[in-house]
């Protein structure tokens, strides 16, 4: 029988809502700053209470952007980064799962090989291979376009290796009895191994939307038309774009819209998102 331990509960308790403090704290400092006119910061205070300002600072960031924050409408790019990082997404989760399908239930040459070539390409991120990707990029004229920020990015060996280790578990009897019923393997993997996924499928979906909209280098690289900038660039510009002084109200303004979309990702899909990361039993 365990024990109830008053104090113990009250200190566990204690760490918890510290650490959330921890964490909350600096969002917090966000959503304030994104709401006090611009001449607040120079005096070298930070509000810790809501302003005025926080209808007017958010439209200006989001319809006229470039005139009062050196940056294009932070409209457009939250589209671009929604777009680049669904592209990221969707393309790993499918590739993943299809070379992990192959790789497991179809008996070719050199398969085992062929895994862990995919396995190796972890040792090789986008920024140690950046120079020619970025050449063959070019030479197919990709530049500015929204197949050049996702197609370089979409290949995943972390989410392979995940499929694989977890259609190893699939039972064998699983893929018997669909062939004595007469599926052909890609009915087999549609109608059985995919429904047995889908926790595994959310957790990294979530993971790879994030990874993708996070990106910063990659679009730096290849895009120079303003048309097709991701929020993340859009911030830096902000920061560091112009002559003067940042203007730190509209940068935190698009701070706080451009983390609401991954925010609104996790809560979705929390459920699945846990439970693929800790479910041990399908």
């Amino acid at each position: 029988m365990v024990e109830n331990n008053r104090w113990g509960n009250f200190f566990a308790h204690l760490v918890l809502i510290l650490g959330v403090a921890i964490v909350i704290f600096p969002v917090y400092v966000a959503i304030i700053a994104s709401t006090h006119p611009p001449g607040t910061f120079i005096r070298g205070v930070m509000p810790l209470l809501p302003g005025p300002n926080a209808l007017e600072n958010y439209k200006t960031v989001i319809t006229e952007g470039r005139s009062r924050a050196g940056t294009p409408p932070i409209g457009g790019m939250l589209w671009n980064s929604f777009v680049m990082a669904m592209a990221i997404t969707l393309g790993k989760l499918s590739i993943s799962l299809l070379s992990a399908f192959a790789i497991v239930y179809f008996r070719f040459p050199f398969r085992i090989f062929f895994f862990w070539v995919i396995f190796l390409t972890l040792m090789l991120p986008v920024e140690v291979r950046i120079v020619p990707t970025f050449q063959v990029v070019a030479d197919l004229g990709m530049l500015n376009s929204f197949a050049g920020l996702s197609i370089p990015l979409i290949a995943s060996a972390t989410a392979t290796f995940l499929f694989r280790q977890f259609f190893m578990t699939v039972p064998e009897e699983l893929m018997e009895a669909a062939r004595v019923d007469g599926a052909g393997p890609m009915k087999f993997f549609k109608d059985i191994l995919m429904p047995l996924s889908i926790t595994n499928i959310a957790a990294l979906f979530v993971i790879m939307f994030i990874y993708g909209w996070n990106q910063y280098l990659w679009p730096l690289l290849i895009t120079t038309d303003p048309e097709y900038y991701t929020i993340v660039m859009g911030i830096q510009r902000m920061v560091t774009g112009g002559d003067s002084e940042p203007l730190w109200h509209l940068v935190m303004a698009t701070v706080v819209l451009a983390a609401l979309p991954p925010i609104l990702v996790i809560l979705f899909m929390q459920r699945l998102f846990v439970k693929g990361l800790t479910e041990t039993e399908k």
